[in-house]
């Protein structure tokens, strides 16, 4: 296990603006205020500490993007990016799907069934996936008394036309009673649709509802290039949001809205377009950024908030991956930018192309690849 030190964000100035650069709002002044938590020390748990993390292998499975599930429930849910949704319970994977939206799903680059999302409501089910033609579609699926998913079913709250097959986002939360779902600049490169900048769309931004779809959407973020995923844990919202040509970014952030995360003008903590051009004014800028060569990355996957009890040693981390590098590394979020940061690869390895994280019933976490889906466990 690789302990690093702490580190924290330094100030951040453009080098210099323009007259008729994209207005930005200024970020809350809370927006890098920690949670308290109470440190851990050893001594809490009777042992010692854990040497490393491991990989424990649930199941072979054709690209998985989550494992979800209600706390303390046993079964989890696996969706898939080909549009199938599995039970998982404990290390028991199902042989049928209770959901199949294969038909119904797009599956060309990063589209497909891109999350799932379970509430308080035990009844229904909430999936974001890419229709046939191309479109992000965010749905309520309702439980049969068999445990499936009744595909027949569906009520679309939210369906947003896109302009290319990359940079969907998709991914799921919920909070405060609303469900949070982040969007993807619309595709291209270097922010082609010019979406990321402008308030008056939902490109480039993560957007909240009501999950009875009414009121309308509104914008809660925007600035991002590709959040990919995104993770809400006790107040606090981490981005994990896909760089363009140079660097991979994670904000943390309180749960406010307004934030603008600085794309195209910046990718990760530096100017993106030339220095002319880059006033970064009210730029809310990630805790960590990881340079494409970094070892082999070239798209961060995050991520979870560690809050099981199987491993006490991780409470509060933050753990991500990158789909090409494939390493296990995570931080604790100690306030004003500053990281508790640890790599776990040497004792994990690589488990492939890392598509995404989940957590069941117990807080435990799993890492989804394009080819299997593994359990972290502790490495004594």
């Amino acid at each position: 296990m690789k302990r690093a030190a702490l580190i924290s964000l330094a100030a951040f100035t453009a080098s210099c603006a323009v007259s008729g650069a994209v207005a930005t709002t200024q970020a809350p002044e809370t927006a890098h205020d920690p949670v308290p938590a109470a440190p851990y020390t050893p001594a809490e748990s009777g042992r010692d500490e854990p040497e490393g993390l491991a990989y424990d292998k649930v199941a072979d499975i054709d690209f998985p993007v989550q494992v979800v599930s209600r706390p303390g429930d046993e079964i989890s849910y696996v969706p898939t990016k080909r549009g199938l949704v599995y039970t998982l319970n404990g290390n028991q994977l199902g042989e049928t799907p209770v959901l199949d939206l294969s038909r119904r799903v797009s599956k060309a680059q990063e589209q497909g069934l891109l999350s799932m999302l379970l509430t308080d409501d035990p009844r229904v089910a909430f999936i974001s996936y890419t229709a046939g033609n191309g479109d992000t579609v965010l749905s309520e699926f309702r439980f049969a008394d068999d445990g499936s998913l009744d595909a027949s079913s569906e009520r679309v709250l939210f369906r947003l036309g896109q302009p290319a097959k990359n940079h969907n986002g998709g991914m799921l939360q919920m909070a405060d009673g609303r469900i949070f779902l982040s969007l993807g600049d619309g595709g291209g490169a270097g922010d082609t649709f010019g979406n990321a900048q402008n308030i008056n769309t939902f490109y480039g931004g993560i957007i909240t509802l009501s999950p009875t779809g009414d009121p309308a959407p509104t914008l809660f973020a925007y600035g991002l290039r590709n959040p990919w995923r995104f993770w809400i844990d006790r107040g606090l919202l981490y981005i994990a949001d896909v760089g363009q040509d140079a660097y991979e970014e994670i904000n943390v952030v309180r749960l406010e809205p307004g934030q603008n995360f600085g794309w195209p003008i910046t990718e990760g903590r530096h100017c993106y377009r030339p220095a002319e051009h880059c006033d970064a004014t009210g730029t809310v800028f990630p805790v960590l950024e990881l340079e494409h060569g970094d070892e082999g990355a070239c798209s961060i996957t995050g991520g979870v908030v560690y809050r099981g009890t199987a491993i006490p040693e991780l409470d509060g981390f933050y753990l991500y991956s990158d789909y090409c590098a494939g390493f296990l590394r995570g931080f604790r979020y100690l306030g004003d930018g500053e990281l508790e940061t640890e790599d776990w690869t040497d004792s994990a390895g690589v488990a492939g192309r890392v598509t995404g994280f989940g957590v069941d019933g117990a807080g435990e976490v799993y890492v989804a690849t394009t080819t299997a889906l593994y359990r972290i466990v502790a490495g004594r």
